[in-house]
Parts: C-alpha cells; sequence; structure tokens
C-alpha cells in the first residue's frame, strides 16, 4: 500500500482525497475521467498515487471557480493526453468569455446611464424595420422558446405584426432583452429581473438595479482572480510533468 502524503512517494486514494476534503470515489472518478494521469497498480491490484497526481488534483480544484468543471476537466484531459496547445486554447476562451461578459456589462450600464426618463415610459408602438423573434434569438444567442417564456414573465412586451401575427421587437423592445439576457447570465433569476426592467421602462428608482451591477462587477472580479489562481497551479503541474519526464529520460 502507498505511505503517507508527507512522504512524498506513493500515495492512496484516500491520500490525495483527505487534503481536499473529497472522497476516494472522487479520486478515482477523476482519474477515470482523466482529469488526473493513470495511476501504477500494486500487485493486488490497488491504485497508487505520486505527487504528480496530487498537482494535477490541486491544478484541476484550482481551475474549476475561474472555468467551471467541463472547461477544467477538457484542460487537464489535454495535458496529461499530452496536448497543452489545445487546453492553453480553452482557457483562451474562459478568458475571451471573461472579457466579453465585462464589455457587456460596461455596456449595459452604459445603456443605462443613456435612458431618457421622458421616453422609457412612452407606449411601445411598433416601427418600420422592428426585428423579429427569429433574428433577435440568434443575435443574443438563445431560442425563440426563451423569449417567449421572457415575455410571459413581463421581461419583454413585443407588438404583433397586425398582418402575420408575427411578433415584433421595436428598439425599446430589443433594449429590455438585451438586458434581461445580460442579467440572466450575470445570475439573476427571472422574478428579480423583472421589476428591474419595470424599473429601467419607468426610469425611476434605479438603486435595486444599480445594486445588482455591483454584484455583477464583483462575481466578474471574483472570477478573474480564480482563474489567476488556476492558471499559477496548473503551470505547477506542467513543470511538474516535465520534470517528470525528464526523470523517466534519465536527465534529472
Amino acid at each position: 500500500m502507498g505511505r503517507n502524503l508527507q512522504n512524498g512517494e506513493r500515495l492512496r486514494p484516500i491520500d490525495l482525497a483527505r487534503g481536499h476534503g473529497l472522497s476516494t470515489q472522487a479520486v478515482r472518478n477523476y482519474e477515470e475521467a482523466g482529469i488526473l494521469p493513470p495511476a501504477d497498480r500494486t500487485p493486488h491490484g490497488y491504485r497508487t498515487y505520486t505527487p504528480l497526481h496530487a498537482g494535477a488534483l490541486r491544478a484541476f480544484l484550482a481551475l474549476l471557480p475561474g472555468h467551471g468543471h467541463r472547461t477544467a476537466t477538457a484542460v487537464m484531459r489535454m495535458v496529461n493526453e499530452g496536448s497543452p496547445d489545445e487546453a492553453f486554447r480553452l482557457i483562451d476562451e474562459s478568458h475571451a468569455q471573461l472579457l466579453d461578459d465585462r464589455r457587456t456589462l460596461q455596456a449595459v450600464e452604459s445603456a443605462l446611464s443613456d435612458l431618457d426618463p421622458a421616453t422609457v415610459s412612452e407606449p411601445v408602438v411598433p416601427v418600420p424595420g422592428g426585428t423579429f423573434i427569429g433574428p433577435l434569438a440568434g443575435e443574443l444567442g438563445i431560442r425563440p422558446a426563451t423569449l417567449r417564456k421572457w415575455e410571459r414573465a413581463g421581461l419583454v412586451r413585443p407588438s404583433r405584426d397586425p398582418r402575420t401575427g408575427y411578433r415584433v421587437y421595436d428598439e425599446a423592445d430589443v433594449r429590455d432583452a438585451r438586458l434581461a439576457h445580460q442579467l440572466r447570465r450575470g445570475g439573476h433569476l427571472l422574478e428579480q429581473i423583472a421589476p428591474l426592467i419595470a424599473q429601467v421602462r419607468a426610469a425611476g428608482g434605479l438603486e435595486p438595479l444599480e445594486a445588482a451591477l455591483r454584484d455583477w462587477h464583483g462575481r466578474l472580479a471574483a472570477r478573474g482572480r480564480a482563474m489567476l489562481s488556476g492558471a499559477a497551479e496548473l503551470e505547477a503541474y506542467l513543470r511538474e510533468r516535465e520534470r517528470e519526464g525528464e526523470r523517466e529520460r534519465g536527465y534529472g
């Protein structure tokens, strides 16, 4: 059987699990998913791990808060399969998404600052060139069914084309749909968003929305710091893999 973690040699599943509050089954599952490199086996079939596996586990758990389970798993799998460039591409995509979210938040705040109290509460009137549900859903990257759900919740209020009966979203509707979309991405529930959009329409009592946006800023900052922590642990794991490769080739 393996020795304890402090000896820095052979580790049992429980040695890895204890340090992170995990179950031994979780450690085995991580190995099977490719998050950890394959473990050696004793003559009796027991798994034995090494400090390299401990480093892989630390890297994965550090990547989780900033990148999510799916991306963190894919990153570790790519690294363990010897495809670090693909892993870096996945990380770049996460950073690009964070940057896009920051830009979106900035756009929402800019849109709110540009609201005209004299016109926000005016009735929505269909205008030539209004957009239909399909194009608007495509622009937002959501399904038309989602827009219909938002309509039932009062987040958007499209009119109907008198000839076809199709929903028509004018400029104000598109603004509300964009705002609803970004607040949903910020983690807010429909019942939380509805009164916020009502406040925007009436151009009064923006304090609740301002508080939500401050919370959104905090979420983005937390993700950014989590990505830094994940990068540090992943870099440490990559270096350990390189040293392990050198030892196996007889350079260490």
